[in-house]
């Protein structure tokens, strides 16, 4: 009677996984992180401080600089608003990651909180490395004035506030 060997090679035992990764919510913060310094870095390089390039009837290209919060807010409170803006936004970023780990697999929810995270990550890179955010989105309305100038980082903020608003009202809706 024919007995079958075992092969000496054995196929790989699966890894148990601990539910959802974080990695896709990682890579999503990641990619925000590098749009918001390139585009940083090339407006700095091509742009004197305060110079604008009209794009459109409504929309400018400037390059200012923001030592304070969201709309200029404590920007002449004479420096330690940096460290203060700066420990905040690392404190908000550790408190994502803890949900992101969570929560990996509510698909909205995480992505919000990404978005947050890449900007958040994007204007203390800024605020480490000079001291203030860079700003060069400029829209206007004739009659109304100018909004203050912004970056992609606060666009990543702004989209991932408004997402997580809507999920936690689709959250609620379905209670």
């Amino acid at each position: 009677m024919a007995t079958k060997k075992k092969s000496a090679i054995s196929a790989p035992k699966a890894v148990p996984r601990s539910g959802p990764s974080l990695l896709p919510w990682l890579g999503i913060a990641l990619i925000v992180v590098l749009l918001d310094q390139v585009t940083k870095i090339t407006v700095e390089r091509s742009f004197a401080y305060g110079e604008t390039l009209p794009v459109t009837s409504f929309f400018n290209l400037i390059l200012v600089y923001n030592p304070g919060a969201a709309f200029s807010f404590l920007g002449d409170a004479g420096g330690w608003q940096r460290y203060l803006f700066t420990g905040i936004a690392i404190a908000a970023v550790g408190y994502i990651l803890y949900l992101l780990k969570r929560h990996a697999g509510q698909r909205l929810f995480c992505f919000s909180l990404a978005l947050i995270m890449g900007g958040a990550v994007g204007n203390v890179i800024d605020r480490l490395a000079y001291g203030h955010v860079i700003d060069f989105l400029d829209f206007y309305w004739k009659g109304v004035g100018h909004f203050p100038a912004f970056n992609i980082a606060d666009i990543g903020i702004s989209v991932g506030a408004f997402l997580f608003i809507l999920d936690e009202l689709r959250r609620v809706n379905k209670s």
